[in-house]
């Protein structure tokens, strides 16, 4: 599949540019946080004492048992006020700075699944994706998804359309699984469902409840942020400690490398988009890897 660079990116981006983009954008931000005492099964956020589900999480496995998402993957976490949390909101925008805070989402986003793919796949007990999917905007906007515009010239995946039908929630916050409807079939097929912010994650898991009830056997939501409340110095300020909290390579969320992430990309086939003979780094051509989940050449 042949792919042009998305807006606010360069046409020739090497892995190891991407990687400092992702790790720069990520500088400063708390660690996506492993489910455990205290930390969401599912979403990754607070949990109450004695619980292994916040309480949205508990809401949603009550309200559509069976159907919600198989695995929740954030990217980074992104406290209110912080610079992620902020390009997150202008990246779909048309003030000033769009463009390179997409591009910043977009390095952070590709590095994620080319590295942490694998590990998310299996956390969820699917094969790689066969499909892709985009959480549809809340707010009615027309046109794809930001988020699907952005990203879609870099995944070799067939891109599932999902149906707005308003259903009964008039904000959009809580979980409604009426509120959407894939167009066709997707029967025992795995599918990759990437949303831009999870704040309660009801849009997300709505979309979830969509495509097992059109079939599809496994569903892996990667979100690029994971909205929390504010924190102080979080979020790369000049003068702020820089690193990550329990990364490796500028991954955040990980801590020594997470087995099985010899892969990649869902779907694609080498390189970054755009790039003269779609050559990551040198560190990855030394690396022997299957000729699936890699970005397209």
């Amino acid at each position: 599949m042949s792919a042009t660079a998305p807006p606010g990116t360069a046409s020739a981006l090497p892995w190891d540019v991407l990687r400092a983009r992702a790790r720069a954008a990520t500088a400063g931000l708390p660690a996506v946080p492993e489910p455990g005492p205290g930390v969401c099964a599912c979403c990754h956020g607070p949990a109450g004492r004695g619980f292994a589900l916040c309480f949205q999480c508990r809401l949603h496995a009550e309200s559509a048992p069976g159907l919600l998402a198989d695995v929740v993957a954030p990217v980074a976490c992104a406290p209110k006020g912080s610079r992620l949390a902020t390009d997150l909101w202008v990246y779909k925008s048309a003030r000033s700075g769009a463009r390179e805070a997409g591009g910043t989402l977009l390095a952070m986003l590709l590095v994620f699944l080319r590295e942490q793919g694998p590990w998310v796949w299996q956390r969820a007990g699917m094969p790689p994706p066969a499909c892709a999917c985009v959480v549809p905007s809340g707010r009615g906007r027309p046109g794809p998804h930001p988020l699907q515009a952005l990203v879609r010239g870099c995944l070799a995946l067939p891109w599932v359309p999902m149906l707005a039908l308003g259903g009964t929630d008039t904000w959009g916050r809580a979980l409604d699984p009426g509120r959407f409807r894939a167009p066709r079939p997707l029967t025992g097929q795995a599918v990759l469902l990437l949303d831009d912010t999870w704040t309660s994650g009801g849009t997300a898991q709505s979309a979830a409840v969509a495509l097992k009830r059109a079939g599809a056997r496994s569903v892996a939501v990667v979100v690029v942020g994971r909205h929390l409340p504010a924190i102080a110095g979080a979020g790369g300020v000049p003068g702020t400690a820089g690193g990550v909290p329990g990364t490796a390579g500028g991954v955040p969320g990980t801590a020594g490398g997470v087995p099985g992430t010899a892969g990649g990309v869902p779907g694609t086939a080498g390189g970054v988009p755009g790039t003269a003979g779609g050559l990551p780094g040198a560190e990855e051509r030394a690396r022997p890897e299957p000729q699936v989940n890699r970005l397209d050449r």
